[in-house]
Order: C-alpha cells, then structure tokens, then sequence
C-alpha cells in the first residue's frame, strides 16, 4: 500500500483485498486508518504479469455488471506488486506500484493536548522515515518539545444506505449546524471521557466555547442531529451529482457493517466441461450470435474458416450461445442468479467423465467403502483445483445477501466504465461427493411438505418480510429464492463432514471452503465439494484428497453422522425450529454442532438442520440417512 508521495504504509494478502479490505474500505494501520481508492488510481506500470485468465469468471462479471448499466470488462487482475519490493522500497515506493491508500477518517486528534484537526489543515506532520519500516508511519503533532506526541484518526463517519461515506461534520456539529461566532476556522478539541456507556467524547471549539457531545448524534433520535447525506465516495474522489435522498447514520471507523464486498467465484474448469466454451464465445460473438440450432452450427464447422469448432461440442455451444442471447435480451441476473448459474458446469465436470488432467483440474475417482454405498453414488478426489475470484463492488450497511439481492445498493469500484476488476486466485484440493439420486428424490418427495419443512419455508418468508428495505417499490415475494428441502440436507451433511475433519483429522475449519450443488427443480442435482480456499501451504499437499481413501472416509462419514445425533446444547438445540414470529434460517444447529466460520460456509450459517440427518425427535420419517448408518 502507498500513501502521502507514494509512501510505504503498511501491506495485505491478495485475498483480504477481495473479502476484507478491498476496495472502498477502511483498514486500520498501527497508528492510522487508510481507505483502498479505486481502481481509477492503481498503476501497473512495469508490471506484467497480472492478467488472471478465466473466461467463466470475466463472463459472469460482465452479466452482472449488466444490471448496473456498466461497460463490459476486459480483464481480471491480481493486485500491482512487484517481485523484491521488500528488498528495495525505496525504487518500488517510487514506482508508485501497489495499492493506493490516503488517509480516512483525514480528521485527527492528538493523543496529549486533544487537538481536532484536518489532516491538509498544517496542524500535523507525516513522519515514515524509514521505508523497510512501514508500519512505523505516523501523524505527530508539535505541541511540546522533545518527542512529539502522536496523532490519531478521530474514530466518526457518516454512512447512510446508497454506500456514502464522509467525514463527521465536527465544526458545523459542536455550533448546532451555524458558523463559529468568533472566527471562520476554529481549533476544536475532542475529549474522551471513557465509561461504559456508548461513546462519551466532548467536542470543544476553543473559540466560542461550545461543547457538544457525540451522544447527542447516535441513534434514531440522534440522526436530526446531522446533516443531510453528501453523496460523497472518497475511495472515488466524488459526489452525487444530484446529492443524497438517505439520511446518514453515526458510525465508527472500523465497524463491520461499514464495507461488505460484493464478489464472484469459479473453478477453472478442463477443456470441453465450460471454461473453452465461454471463451469461444467472447472471442468469436459477432460470427456465433447468429447460430440458432444444432443445424447452423454444423453448417458453420464446416466452413474451413471456422474449423475450429469441430473442437467443441456442438449442442453444448449451440446451449451457450442461446443461453447468452437470452441474457442479453432478457432482464439482467443479480450476482446470486449469477453465481448459481456458475454452478452448472462446475457439477457436470465434477461428476461426468473424469477429464484429462491439467495444471488446473485433476480429478480421480475413488472407491465407495461399501458400508457407504446406501448414501453415496460417487467419491471424487479433486487432486488439483484453481477457484478464481473477483470484486464486482460493494455495499455499506446492508450486506448483499443471495435470500435478498434487490436490498443492497452497490458502489462501484471505479468512477468511468471499468474495463478490468480486482481479482485473486487460490489453488488447492478437494473432495467432491455424490448423494444417491434415488435416495435423495425419495427423501425430497417425502419430507418437502412436512410440517418441519414447511416451518423452514415459512420462517424464510418472514425472513425476508422483515429485510425488506422501505426504499423497495417493486413487487415482493417473500419466497423468492428458498433453496429447498434438497439444499437444506447437502448443506447440513456438508458443515458435519467440515467439522469432522477440523476435529479429527487436523484441518482448520478456516482453511477449507463448501460447493453445494443442489441444483433446482428442473435440474436437481445432489453433490458437496469441499476444497481448500486459502493461498498457503496447508491442504495443498494431498492432505484433504487422502481423506477420501476407503477406510479414512469412511470412518470420517461415521464420526460426522454420530455427531449428529447429540449437542452439548441438546435439548434446547435439538428442540429448535423456527416458528411465527422467528425469522432464523435454521433449526436444531448451533456453535456446538453445526455451525463453521464465515469464510468456510457459502451461505452465512443458514439452511441447516440436524433433524433431517440424524434421529433427534424419534421420527425416523424425515431422515435422509439410511438406517444402517445411523449409531
């Protein structure tokens, strides 16, 4: 990261750029706060080595950018950095490659006499005298002699719904929204009372006297205390050109409802099974958005000057290409209409005929121990796999939500029509798993209108009724987007297996990440891919593949299933299930027995259910599980 003439300040893993510190965020450095510009300002000047090719990937981007009236990118790029930065900051800095930060909140506050300043306003000085010390970069002020004391962000910002974030009005606040008295620009002060009651910090102007507290500015009753909302994006350098309609909100720097990224995801996927035809189509359109059937595109293969498509299946580019035009002409997806979409050929490579391997993707079946072969179909060890992400925006406030994508409002992460995005990619393993169709069918067929199930879809229902945003004008359907009895089971049998495998055989939950394939009616599909998701050296080395081996997997199953039957919080957790007014998206699961870290579940925790796996209520007629596996 840069700052102030390209100064070192501090550095970040690709990944926290895309899932905690991306762009339009706040990251909090040992003595000061930066915000992540956008991507208006990032340099890859001598760089080259940058472009991450996944066709599927800058596809799907495109269709979602399409519902926010934006250009179509071109590219997907990893964060500017170049090799030995570490060894000479000094030409690196100068370069100004990395990722450009400046100072926010960029009012400061010195830690001895109390001073409440701008950062532009001379009060204070940036000292980082040395470059391979960068998390020594600091705001003084001279107020005394010998070592100057430090200056700190004033922790308060403005956020409202839209993702506008501003400074705290502090001069126009402590004078109740008038000019000083005494003079144009006066020295204010901010005192810490400390307490355990909400903030309790005095602003003082030093001029006229007046004090206000921040108090008088938090909660409901505290926002006619506040201006009205700039429209300000400083990641942008911008505001609203017809200003704000939303009314901000007191927020302190650093709070976790203050940035939520906005991303998408894919395997890089072998030759025939999705990732070629994606390709085909961006570079070929113009010739291909003519072909309506099977009959044309065989015309057209076999015209020497498209040769080429001889390479191809036939009926699966003549479905692409019908699919696109449909995209195209129909009402743009929403991210998560998007990210399922992504899913389809992920499945089909995943459990159709194992594919040749590649530097990307390796797959190798495995035997079914025969104890399991009553719940699985199919084990697949994923030997090599690459997962390749992008940042499409963000939301404040609101977090983008697959149950509720209209909620959110996304910011875009440049000012003009950006032709690339931020991405990452992690490479890694896995275990792809394959529920028995019939057993599945069976199960969805006898437990879908069950009173349990149901009190599932209705909670849903409410869930959603009581998200919905008061901006929202168009027709609502609560039940828009449930994902059914068959999501709920694979769901629940996938977090089981996780922990089993964190608990037992030494994973970090953290390091480890879920596919769900449950498909949809029309499509039904019935598989789990647990892979490792993180850009270090665990789970790479064939740990999580050797899992799936005979007698490893099938004690694992066994251990997960066993665990599923009792809870240190049983009763209360067995017993649960969402009824009116609950809105909870899950029934008997907890921290105890079910529930992973953020990163490693799909879906926040939600969709999950013991019941439907294990005997907690003596009715054996909502189990998946057959009984001979059951302890």
């Amino acid at each position: 990261m840069s700052s102030n003439g390209n100064r070192r300040v501090g550095s970040v893993r690709p990944s926290h750029l895309m899932f905690t510190t991306g762009i339009g965020s706040l990251v909090d450095l040992p003595n000061f706060s930066v915000l992540v510009k956008g991507t208006d300002s990032w340099s890859y000047s001598g760089i080259t080595d940058y472009d991450i090719d996944e066709p599927r990937l800058r596809s799907a981007v495109n269709r979602s950018l399409q519902r926010y009236g934006r250009g179509q990118i071109e590219q997907l790029r990893a964060a500017p950095w170049l090799e030995g930065g570490d060894s000479d900051p000094k030409g690196w800095a100068a370069q100004g490659i990395g990722v450009p930060v400046t100072p926010f909140p960029q009012w400061l506050r010195c830690t001895a006499c109390n001073v409440l300043a701008a950062v532009d306003s001379g009060e204070f000085t940036f000292v980082n005298p040395n470059p391979r010390t960068p998390h020594e970069a600091k705001f003084v002020h001279d107020c005394k002699r010998g070592k100057k004391p430090l200056a700190v962000a004033a922790r308060f910002t403005l956020v409202c719904t839209d993702g506008h974030l501003d400074e705290f009005p502090y001069s126009p606040y402590v004078h109740h929204g008038q000019a000083c008295g005494t003079t144009p620009r006066p020295k204010l002060r901010m005192k810490d009372h400390g307490g355990n009651q909400a903030a309790n910090v005095t602003i003082e102007c030093v001029a006229c006297g007046d004090k206000r507290n921040i108090r008088e500015a938090m909660g409901e009753r505290g926002r006619r205390n506040l201006p009205g909302c700039r429209g300000r994006h400083p990641h942008l350098g911008t505001y609203e050109t017809n200003g704000c309609s939303q009314h901000p909100v007191l927020m302190v720097a650093g709070a976790s409802n203050q940035w939520f990224p906005l991303t998408l995801s894919a395997l890089a996927l072998p030759k025939g099974q999705g990732g070629d035809i994606e390709k085909l189509l961006e570079d070929h359109w113009p010739e291909l958005q003519g072909v309506n059937d099977r009959g044309q595109f065989d015309f057209m293969a076999n015209i020497p000057q498209f040769g080429y498509l001889k390479e191809f299946d036939a009926d699966a580019v003549v479905e692409a290409i019908t699919a696109r035009k449909q995209g195209a002409t129909g009402p743009a997806p929403s991210a998560p209409d998007v990210q399922a979409d992504l899913f389809g050929p992920e499945w089909e490579a995943l459990s159709g005929p194992v594919p040749t391997p590649s530097d990307d993707f390796a797959l190798r079946p495995a035997t079914v121990p025969a104890p399991l072969q009553e719940l699985f179909s199919d084990v697949r060890q994923v030997e090599r796999l690459r997962e390749a992400r992008a940042l499409i925006g963000f939301t404040r406030l609101d977090a983008p939500d697959p149950e509720s994508p209209e909620i959110a409002h996304r910011v875009d992460l440049s000012r003009g029509n950006q032709t690339w995005v931020p991405a990452s990619e992690v490479r890694g393993e896995g275990i792809f798993l394959r529920v028995r169709d019939e057993l599945m069918a069976e199960w969805v067929a006898r437990t879908e209108k069950s009173p349990r199930m149901e009190a599932h879809r209705e909670a849903y229902g409410r869930f959603r009724a009581n998200r919905k945003s008061d901006r929202m004008t168009s027709d609502f359907d609560p039940f828009h987007g449930w994902p059914g009895a068959r999501y709920i089971a694979l769901h629940t049998l996938s977090h089981l297996l996780i922990r089993t495998i964190a608990l037992e055989c030494g994973y970090n939950s953290a390091s480890l990440a879920e596919r769900i394939y449950a498909g949809d009616e029309q499509h039904p599909r019935t598989g789990i891919l647990i892979y490792t998701a993180v850009p270090d050296s665990e789970g790479t080395l064939g740990g999580l593949v050797s899992l799936a081996e005979d007698r490893e997997f099938d004690r694992i199953v066994r251990r997960a299933l066993a665990d599923a039957t009792h809870c240190s919080a049983d009763p209360l957790c067995s017993e649960r299930l969402p009824q009116d007014p609950a809105d909870f998206l899950h029934g008997a699961a907890c921290h105890v027995c079910l529930f992973v870290s953020e990163t490693t579940c799909e879906r926040g925790n939600r969709f999950l259910d013991r019941r439907f796996l294990a005997p907690l209520s003596g009715d054996e007629e909502q189990i998946l599980t057959p009984v001979g596996l059951l302890p």
